[in-house]
C-alpha cells in the first residue's frame, strides 16, 4: 500500500508539472531562427529586418550555412516541435533542392510546418564599375563571340541565381561559366575587383554596392522594374519577353508544430509585415512584402517544387 501511495504521488506530481508547463504563456523564452546562409546575404538581411518588427517575441538569429541551405533547414526540421525553433526557408532550399540533390536529408513538405511567407525579391545581374559590360546586349554579344569566356558568380550550385542564369543562357543561346560561392555576400569582393565578371544575386545582397558605385547593375529578373533601381531594365524588356525569376522567403517550424502556435505566429508576423517602417526598409532592399496564411505558403512550396523541378531537369544540374 505504501508503494502504491508513493507511485500515485509521483504520478500526480508529474502530471502537475506537465500541466504547469503547458499552462505557461508562450513564448516563455527566446525563439531561435535558423538562417541557412551566411550573415550579410539577402536571406539574413530580410530575416533580421522582419524579426525585429514582430512584437512580443525575442528572436535569436542562428546562421547555419552549408550545402545550399540544406544543413540549416535540416537542423531546424529535426528540432523539437515546440515553437522555439524556426527556419527562414527560401526558394532554393525548399523548391529547388528536392530535385537538384540526389539525397536530401529532409522533405520540405513532410518535415516542416509552414508558418508565413514574408517577402520576395528579384535577382540583379551586376558587373564591376570598371567592366566593359553596360547592357545585357553587351554580355550576349561577347558570349556569342567567345563562348565560355565570361564567368558569372552565384551564392552556390542550384540556387535561384544559378538556375535562373542557366535558363537565361538557353533563351539567349549563349554559354557562360558558373563560379559558385559559399554565400551570397562572399563573391562581392571578387566582382568589385574584376576577378569575376558578372554576379547574379538577390537585390538585398548587392544594392549597397550598386548605390556606392562599386558595381554596375545590368538587368533585373522581375517582370517589372524595381522601384529602388528604376534605371535598370528587366531581362524581359531587354529582348527576352516573359522572362521572370524571383526568390521568396518564409518562416517554417518542424513538422507537427501545434496549430495554436502556428496561428499565433502567423497573425503576429502578418501584423508586423503591415508596419510602414518595415515595408520601407524592405523596399529599400529591393524586396516586396508578402505575408498570407500557412495554407497559402504550403501551396506555394508544392507548386514551386514542380515548377523549379522542371527547370532543374532541363538544365541537367545534379548534386550527389
Amino acid at each position: 500500500m505504501q508503494i502504491s501511495c508513493r507511485a500515485a504521488l509521483a504520478f500526480a506530481a508529474a502530471a502537475l508539472a506537465t500541466s504547469a508547463a503547458f499552462a505557461q504563456p508562450w513564448p516563455a523564452k527566446p525563439i531561435r531562427v535558423v538562417v541557412p546562409f551566411p550573415a550579410g546575404g539577402g536571406t539574413d538581411i530580410i530575416t533580421r529586418e522582419v524579426t525585429n518588427k514582430v512584437a512580443g517575441y525575442n528572436f535569436v538569429i542562428d546562421n547555419k550555412p552549408g550545402a545550399g541551405g540544406n544543413l540549416g533547414v535540416d537542423a531546424a526540421a529535426k528540432s523539437p516541435a515546440d515553437g522555439y525553433t524556426l527556419v527562414m526557408g527560401q526558394t532554393s532550399n525548399l523548391a529547388i533542392n528536392p530535385t537538384l540533390y540526389a539525397k536530401l536529408p529532409y522533405d520540405p513538405v513532410k518535415d516542416l510546418t509552414p508558418v508565413s511567407l514574408v517577402a520576395s525579391s528579384p535577382l540583379v545581374i551586376v558587373a564591376s564599375a570598371s567592366s566593359p559590360f553596360r547592357t545585357l546586349a553587351d554580355v550576349v554579344k561577347e558570349a556569342k563571340a567567345h563562348p565560355g569566356s565570361i564567368n558569372f558568380a552565384s551564392s552556390g550550385n542550384g540556387t535561384v541565381a544559378h538556375l535562373a542564369t542557366e535558363s537565361f543562357q538557353k533563351r539567349a543561346g549563349i554559354k557562360l561559366t558558373h563560379v559558385p560561392y559559399k554565400g551570397a555576400s562572399q563573391g562581392a569582393t571578387d566582382v568589385i575587383a574584376g576577378a569575376v565578371q558578372l554576379y547574379v544575386s538577390s537585390i538585398p545582397t548587392l544594392i549597397g554596392h550598386i548605390r556606392s558605385g562599386k558595381m554596375r547593375a545590368i538587368a533585373v529578373t522581375s517582370a517589372q522594374r524595381v522601384a529602388d533601381l528604376p534605371d535598370v531594365p528587366t531581362i524581359a524588356e531587354s529582348g527576352y519577353q516573359g522572362f521572370e525569376a524571383v526568390t521568396w522567403f518564409g518562416l517554417l517550424g518542424p513538422a507537427n508544430l501545434s496549430k495554436d502556435r502556428v496561428a499565433k505566429l502567423n497573425a503576429d508576423i502578418n501584423k508586423a509585415l503591415k508596419d510602414p517602417e518595415l515595408k520601407k526598409k524592405l523596399d529599400a532592399q529591393g524586396a516586396d512584402v508578402l505575408g498570407g496564411t500557412p495554407e497559402q505558403f504550403a501551396r506555394l512550396i508544392r507548386d514551386d517544387i514542380g515548377r523549379w523541378g522542371a527547370i532543374v531537369r532541363e538544365s541537367g544540374a545534379k548534386i550527389d
